[in-house]
């Protein structure tokens, strides 16, 4: 009699536990690559687990009972970095800091590490990625010597926790977690179930010890944080470095944080000597020159903070049947909307003209705050016509020629008050046409500012 064959799955996903017949790269249920194992290899995933007694120190306690006297908060001493971490870093905490390649991450931890040395904290920089004799020469031109400061140039886990151990830092920082491995579990550096243990570890590590840990971890093409997702559900606190090759300003966002807000944006500016703070970025992005036909400030917010960013325009006449559309900086498609309101509501007419649009300093304008902005730019373009240096445009576009109140206009008006812009046009101006007329009489109310009556 022939034996039955059996129909158990031989692979399953150690993240989810999705079963299939033959191995494949990717987990068909979590999307995970590299997480399909054979079921007789150990998953992680346990049918039934037995109750073990909490020890004394680990017994269950009111809430109210527990004292955190014991766990300040210690500042990085880099301002802008302890404004996103809400405050700086709690003692345990495991923190993960994500950006492209070559946007200065490394150059930024060092500096917290330089940082936190001369505040009197032990700092050990686990460089992956460089040897030691790379990041002293970083150091030496970034400013960042200092003898509580120490390097080890190690990419397997055991030895990283051996230095720990002689060390015995008051901050852990791994520079990066991709590139470190352990031998506990299988597959090269980089692989999914590395990425796993080599942050568990450490993150139980952080919280035996109450030991703060910078991780650094690496982005994929589309901007996502590499590796496993469950490393990001680990850590206490998620940031995003950002920054565009072109121009020197870098930002650094609170994606997940367990101790403080997500809303906080760190201003930055990478320059040869290192990376400094922009604790008032609000110059950056403002033009410098008298004002100009084509010219509009709006008020953008970035996080809890509110900046004045110069939209241009710039109006050709064109003989093709189709004008170009040109934009840098803010999103196409609003752009494409505003001028179609513009014509049809305000009876500016820009469909017989090249039209461009930009913002100053390289800053990505694209929330509907801009459209009014673009609006008085674009119209102001097309009818020669400057805008006072006092005045600001604040407010949302619709269809029906509305100007749409916005998220923080309060905040956004008593920023551009402290800026000096005296004169504010926003949703009290009810449509487009009286935004546009608002505009007209500030024009001809201030002679003086040098800006052509008409």
């Amino acid at each position: 009699m022939a034996t039955r064959r059996s129909t158990a799955a031989p692979y399953r996903c150690t993240e989810c536990g999705w079963t299939a017949l033959k191995w494949v790269g990717r987990c068909g249920e979590c999307q995970q690559w590299g997480t399909v194992v054979e079921s007789s290899e150990p998953t992680g995933i346990n049918r039934s687990v037995a109750a073990v007694a909490p020890g004394a120190g680990r017994a269950a306690r009111p809430i109210t009972s527990i004292d955190t006297t014991d766990a300040p908060r210690r500042t990085t001493g880099v301002g802008e970095f302890d404004r996103v971490l809400g405050g700086g870093i709690v003692p345990g905490a495991a923190i993960l800091l994500s950006g492209e390649p070559g946007v200065g991450k490394s150059t930024l931890l060092l500096e917290v590490a330089a940082q936190s040395a001369r505040a009197g904290r032990r700092v050990l920089y686990a460089s992956a990625e460089e040897s030691t004799a790379q990041v002293r020469l970083r150091a030496e031109r970034t400013g960042a010597l200092h003898d509580e400061l120490y390097i080890a140039a190690e990419t397997d886990l055991a030895t990283i926790l051996g230095h720990v151990d002689e060390v015995k830092p008051d901050l852990l920082i791994v520079d990066s977690v991709q590139t470190v491995s352990s031998s506990m579990s299988e597959g090269m550096a980089g692989h999914p179930s590395q990425v796993r243990e080599v942050a568990s570890t450490l993150i139980r590590i952080a919280k035996d010890r109450a030991l703060p840990v910078i991780i650094v971890g690496h982005v994929t093409k589309d901007g996502s944080i590499a590796g496993p997702r469950i490393l990001e559900h680990l850590v206490d606190v998620v940031c995003q470095f950002e920054g565009d090759r072109q121009t020197s300003l870098r930002f650094v966002r609170a994606l997940k944080n367990r101790f403080g807000p997500t809303d906080e944006v760190g201003c930055f500016d990478m320059t040869g000597s290192g990376i400094a703070e922009v604790p008032d970025p609000s110059a950056l992005f403002l033009g410098h020159g008298s004002p100009e036909p084509g010219t509009c400030v709006a008020i953008a917010l970035e996080g809890r903070r509110a900046l004045p960013v110069e939209v241009q325009a710039l109006t050709i006449k064109s003989g093709a049947p189709n004008p170009r559309r040109i934009v840098n900086g803010v999103d196409s498609a609003r752009v494409a909307m505003v001028l179609a309101v513009l014509e049809k509501k305000a009876g500016v007419v820009t469909s017989d003209q090249d039209v461009y649009v930009s913002t100053v300093g390289g800053v990505r304008f694209t929330e509907p705050a801009a459209d009014l902005a673009i609006a008085i730019a674009v119209a102001g373009a097309v009818q020669n016509r400057s805008t006072p240096k006092t005045l600001a445009a604040v407010g949302e576009l619709s269809l029906a020629g509305e100007v749409r109140p916005v998220t923080q206009s309060a905040q956004r008006r008593s920023e551009a008050a402290r800026l000096g812009y005296t004169d504010v046009i926003d949703n009290r101006s009810a449509t487009l046409r009286g935004a546009l007329d608002d505009v007209k009489t500030r024009v001809r109310g201030r002679p003086g500012d040098g800006v052509p009556e008409f």
